[in-house]
């Protein structure tokens, strides 16, 4: 764990005592510092006091729903959000993601899932995208200049190629969405029903980038939603 995860602020946000004393237990165990809430109202009223550095955020409250609590915190912070969810369906995760959750975690979880989810999402965070040169492993980012290298050798890709993969690493550890990569690479006149424009382009990265390309370690597909970049530093 970083300096910058130690003692990191997070806060529950759960109507079920167990999951939030389970949480707290392990959560504290690793050193976070831990606030709760157990309705929509409190965790917002929280949030705004507390300025947490990470929510973990249940969609099933009593008061709002938890895309409700969502949207408002989200006017004012950028703080890592994860979703906790008994539904399993895609499309409910697919709209926990467009409105503002960096994450999801199907209940019931795994504690260690949720805490790996964790560190990388706090270690996106204090490894600003500002950074002129992003890092991972032996794969290099250079922003300014648009430079890709893989093992200290260039790596030439094209533009899309390069404007997909940006996206990716400014999302490092978190699910981005078919609609968000199709939105933010080819303009937001495109949508999910040109997801194949992605396979493609994905595909040609992978080719690039993997040592493997059929069974990707770097950009992982997660079925039916999108993609995530999976760092190896």
């Amino acid at each position: 764990m970083t300096m910058g995860e130690q003692g990191a602020r997070i806060l529950i946000v759960d109507d079920e005592p167990q999951i939030r004393k389970l949480l707290k237990v392990t959560l504290q165990a690793h050193h976070y510092a831990i606030h709760e809430a157990a309705t929509g109202e409190e965790g917002v009223q929280q949030a705004s006091l507390i300025h947490p550095d990470l929510i973990v955020l249940d969609l099933g409250l009593p008061d709002m729903t938890g895309l409700e609590v969502m949207g408002r915190i989200r006017d004012w912070s950028s703080a890592p959000i994860i979703v906790l969810t008994a539904k399993d369906r895609e499309e409910d995760k697919i709209v926990a993601l467009d409105s503002g959750a960096d994450d999801y975690v199907t209940k019931p979880f795994s504690m260690g899932e949720l805490v790996a989810r964790i560190r990388v999402a706090l270690r996106h965070v204090a490894k600003s995208v500002n950074e002129p040169v992003l890092q991972f492993g032996e794969l290099a980012i250079d922003l300014a200049q648009r430079i890709v290298e893989l093992n200290g050798e260039r790596v030439k890709l094209t533009p899309t190629e390069y404007d997909l993969l940006k996206v990716l690493v400014a999302n490092a550890g978190k699910v981005v969405t078919q609609r968000q990569l199709l939105q933010q690479v080819w303009g937001s006149q495109h949508s999910e029903a040109e997801s194949h424009y992605l396979r493609v382009y994905i595909g040609h990265l992978r080719k690039k980038l993997e040592e493997n390309s059929t069974q990707p370690k770097l950009i992982v597909t997660e079925p039916g939603i999108g993609y995530r970049f999976s760092p190896r530093d």
